[in-house]
């Protein structure tokens, strides 16, 4: 009925919009009809989708000049709503705000004056709220007291009366539901996270900043108390028994999840038989259960500096689930015969039990492909699967690049924390030829069951990346330009390849990391779909996520999928419209899940680098242009810290931008500063509240210095105007009697005034 109201008012020529004009029109004309319909339009009305005049006709926004969009207010104050399906954002000043916050649902008005390029707007009505729960500090007000909230975007406190303090006291970090907007904001405490200056509390402040669920259900624990610790006396059923099998898993050193194992053995006809086996995680969380509700609710484990919020409780996710060495674990196997041009051809997948013959890390196999012989010594049982699984992967990554899938190759940070939270260092994560082994080997699996699925035309889930749209890539082949890199043929229709060979012709190059860190920021995010659409990025034609079910929803729903379909042989229209019906909101509920997950980890790693530079300031580094704006430019350091030169402190002459070349040019000296350039910097500022970083060229004369040297100034003077008042008013009292008549008048009548 919905769509048949937005159908009807769709149409310019329909004039008849009164409430009664309409329900005759749709044929709601009897009483019950007429009331739903009435609730109908006040829904719609609600939903910013309709709006009335004042003679309560209904139109569409768009007929008055109206559009529906989100809010994302600047920390300066103005704000952009974001409107589905339209490149340009709406500019809204501070005073066109109204009552609107950040991420906010708004109905805006275009003003008259501005224009296709640049619009313009103010906000007429909040439709729904994006925050409603905030994370900040309390702080003791004048009367009451109120949440300093951490989210530079939202500068308005939070008031809180003692009745929904729930025994919150200032300087604890808490988070608050906002109950009451107009006149000011009030809120409810509903959670104390604990005390400011309480270890992990910042990392904590973030997490529940985006509410994302830490504490599990009770639900959830009274569902795995049932669940067995071990398989001993378990029944494998019809399960391939590969105990016997040598099975290995490759992990990072403080890895407890461990997903997958490996077995790999060389075929006589010359193939390799490679066994990818992974942690049979859907045999544990039955569909529809607590677990489940709840798996899909997080949708991803969560990775941060110093723990993790993982998507199953850790009994799953640490115990029975993960494939620890020299125990039973339930395994679905994908079995895969791979000639010497890398392609499979033949697979099986299977359920199976295995048994983990080691334990091994990233660091140790690393070594033993190097050469370190007390490790060779040591793993003398596993070594030759080591440099066979080398072989074979060297294959696997030679037919990747004929095929043209892009290796982006981007340095990552890794942030060191102490037992306190404190960050100690920040430094690169490592990536050896195991961890290229194992990732060889991931992308194999996953490719090939996706495209068994694919050709059954069964309901599945995929994993998406879709073509880069032509004007980010147009932006980008403008930059690339500049650093001397030409990308051929029509961007409307480029090929990974194309994109590839751009990155590999950089490789070894001072502009190699800003090639490839532009190039990843101009494709599309990656994304999960009930379609098999490919993979631009990795060149494939089929994609999903098999391997990582313990941390990854969709992984576990694949799992769920090849046990109805392939175990259990359900293949009757009754499942398989039950799972069509399914995937689109699978989809779209963990493709918005993993999004969030990325913004949590990166928002903890930049306040957590912010708070490492906070003590550097004063130091020197050396780093590489990255990126220049009108504002200035970023050096990232060689651990990927990325700190801002702003114009202003580029104080040896008056530089001006070069918007066409990006660059900034001296006018008296000629002195050019562009991306790619290696400079030397001195860390000015840091803001571990703000996430920033701020740096100023070295042999430059450093604004900041001046100012604060203003301020000191500034204090001493006003310290010396106050000792001055101090001691006239000392003076003063000295010279007067100590009481006088007036005195006992005041007190008198200030008492009277209390007892009133």
């Amino acid at each position: 009925m919905k769509e048949k109201i937005l159908e009807l008012l769709s149409d310019e020529n329909y004039l008849e919009r009164s409430i009664d004009l309409i329900a005759a029109k749709l044929n709601c004309n009897k009483s019950d009809k007429f009331v739903n319909l009435v609730k109908l339009m006040n829904e719609l009305e609600d939903e910013g989708k309709v709006v009335r005049n004042k003679y309560n006709h209904y139109y569409l926004p768009n007929q008055f000049g109206m559009i529906l969009g989100t809010l994302t207010i600047n920390k300066r104050g103005f704000g952009f709503v974001v409107v589905e399906d339209q490149e340009k954002d709406i500019f809204i000043s501070p005073d066109d705000l109204k009552d609107a916050f950040n991420k906010d649902t708004v109905l805006v008005e275009l003003k008259k004056h501005s224009d296709e390029e640049r619009p313009e707007g103010r906000v007429i009505r909040v439709i729904k709220r994006g925050q409603t729960r905030l994370v900040g500090e309390i702080k003791k007000g004048k009367r009451d007291c109120f949440v300093d909230v951490d989210d530079p975007m939202f500068d308005k406190p939070i008031f809180v009366d003692r009745a929904h303090l729930h025994g919150a006291m200032p300087g604890h970090k808490v988070q608050v539901e906002i109950k009451t907007y107009k006149p000011i904001l009030k809120g409810d405490v509903i959670k104390i996270l604990g005390h400011r200056n309480d270890p992990g509390i910042d990392i904590l402040s973030i997490v529940y900043e985006h509410d994302a669920p830490v504490e599990f259900p009770q639900a959830v624990y009274d569902q795995i108390e049932n669940i067995p610790d071990s398989l001993e006396g378990i029944d494998i059923g019809q399960r391939i028994d590969l105990r016997d099998e040598v099975v290995v898993t490759i992990d990072g050193d403080d890895a407890k999840d461990l997903d997958d194992g490996i077995s790999l053995k060389k075929l006589d006809n010359g193939h390799y038989h490679l066994g990818v086996h992974i942690a049979d995680v859907s045999y544990y969380v039955t569909e529809e259960s607590p677990l489940d509700k709840e798996a899909f609710a997080r949708g991803t484990s969560i990775y941060l500096a110093d723990r993790v919020i993982p998507m199953l409780p850790h009994k799953l996710s640490n115990g029975i689930c993960s494939l620890n060495p020299h125990v039973d674990r339930f395994t679905i196997s994908c079995f895969m015969e791979i000639d010497e041009n890398g392609e499979v051809v033949e697979h099986d997948i299977v359920p199976a039990v295995i048994n983990s013959t080691e334990r091994m890390t990233y660091t140790n196999v690393n070594k033993i492909l190097d050469g370190d012989q007390t490790l060779q010594l040591q793993y003398s049982h596993v070594k030759d699967l080591f440099f066979l699984m080398q072989e074979l992967a060297m294959i696997l990554q030679a037919k990747k690049a004929r095929r043209g899938a892009i290796d982006f190759d981007v340095k990552e940070a890794k942030v060191l924390v102490d037992s306190k939270g404190n960050t100690t260092d920040v430094v690169l994560r490592e990536r050896g030829a195991s961890d290229r082994i194992i990732e060889e080997f991931m992308l194999l699996a996953n490719e090939t069951v996706a495209e068994h699925f694919k050709w059954l035309e069964l309901p599945f889930i995929y994993r998406v990346h879709e073509n880069p749209k032509p004007k980010k890539l147009l932006q980008f082949s403008g930059i690339a330009k500049t650093l001397g890199y030409t990308i051929k043929g029509s961007l409307e229709n480029v090929y990974p390849g194309e994109l590839s060979n751009i990155i590999e012709v950089s490789k070894d190059t001072p502009e190699h990391t800003i090639i490839a860190t532009l190039l990843l920021r101009c494709m599309q995010k990656a994304r999960y779909d009930e379609q098999c659409l490919g993979h631009f990025g990795l060149a494939d034609e089929y994609y999903t996520h098999f391997t990582s079910p313990i941390r990854r929803y969709p992984d576990l729903i694949v799992h769920r999928l090849i046990r109805k379909y392939m175990f259990e042989n359900r293949l009757d229209r009754r499942t398989i419209m039950h799972y069509q019906e399914l995937m689109p909101e699978i989809a779209l509920q963990t493709s918005a899940r993993e999004r969030e997950a990325i913004m949590i980890e990166r928002e903890v790693d930049d306040m957590k680098i912010a708070e490492f530079m906070e003590k550097q300031i004063g130091e020197e580094f050396e780093g590489i242009i990255s990126s220049v704006t009108n504002f200035g430019f970023f050096v990232e350091l060689d651990n990927t810290i990325d700190g801002l030169v702003h114009v202003t402190d580029l104080t040896d002459d008056f530089y001006f931008f070069d918007e066409k070349n990006l660059r900034y040019i001296g006018q008296r000296t000629g002195k050019v500063f562009k991306m790619s350039d290696r400079v030397k910097v001195r860390v000015s500022s840091a803001s571990k509240k703000d996430k920033s970083v701020d740096f100023e060229i070295v042999g430059m004369k450093s604004n900041k210095k001046t100012t604060k040297t203003v301020i000191i100034n500034k204090r001493k003077d006003n310290d010396r105007k106050n000792n001055r008042k101090r001691n006239d008013r000392r003076k003063k009292r000295h010279e007067e009697p100590r009481f006088t008549n007036n005195h006992f008048k005041r007190s008198k009548k200030s008492k009277s005034k209390h007892r009133a």
